[in-house]
């Protein structure tokens, strides 16, 4: 794709050049992909999931997030700018290193490969303001479903939580040892 890369393996491809990446729970990633343009370059890692967004996004990220009123909730959502690096996903094709399950083993993968040529800015969510007219995807609209979708999947872990019903407490229906009737607590 004639990308820089960064030193080092696996290899890496820095972030805030050309593109920079929110990194989120992969959960939370797919209910973000519908305000992506078909072409937008999108990676899993593991449980994670990459969005390529416009270079300097992350810069704007805590403003924006204070703006839409996200600041205050912690979120599972990171974002790699200037400074950072991604490792380099496989094509799609590659299966090699996938689990059993259809995973990648620890390897990033490309759900959405970059396009080949120079082309790649004007596919990636920006803001209006930074002059690329209104061919570019939303990056309002993104960083917002991506909020929403962070805090949901972190509700429905803390929901889903212990086990209500313990073994030393009986539970609100119950039978005695002594084959009593049903009793109610």
């Amino acid at each position: 794709m004639g990308w820089a890369t960064a030193p080092g393996r696996p290899l890496r491809l820095p972030t805030g050049v050309r593109f920079d990446v929110l990194d989120v729970p992969a959960e939370a990633g797919t209910g973000a992909l519908r305000h992506l343009a078909a072409e937008s370059p999108v990676a899993l890692s593991g449980d994670r999931m990459w969005l390529l967004v416009a270079a300097g996004s992350t810069e704007e990220l805590p403003a924006l997030l204070d703006w839409l009123e996200w600041s205050a909730v912690a979120l599972d959502l990171r974002a790699l700018g200037v400074g950072d690096a991604m490792a380099a996903p496989a094509p799609p094709a590659a299966s090699r290193g996938w689990g059993p399950d259809g995973s990648a083993q620890g390897a990033a993968v490309w759900l959405r490969p970059p396009g080949t040529g120079c082309e790649l800015e004007a596919s990636l969510p920006a803001l209006p303001a930074m002059g690329r007219g209104d061919s570019a995807p939303d990056l309002v609209r993104l960083v917002d479903t991506v909020a929403a979708q962070c805090h949901r999947v972190r509700l429905r872990l803390a929901c889903a939580g212990p086990p209500a019903r313990r073994r030393d407490r009986p539970s609100a229906l119950s039978r005695s040892s002594r084959n009593q009737p049903l009793a109610f607590s």
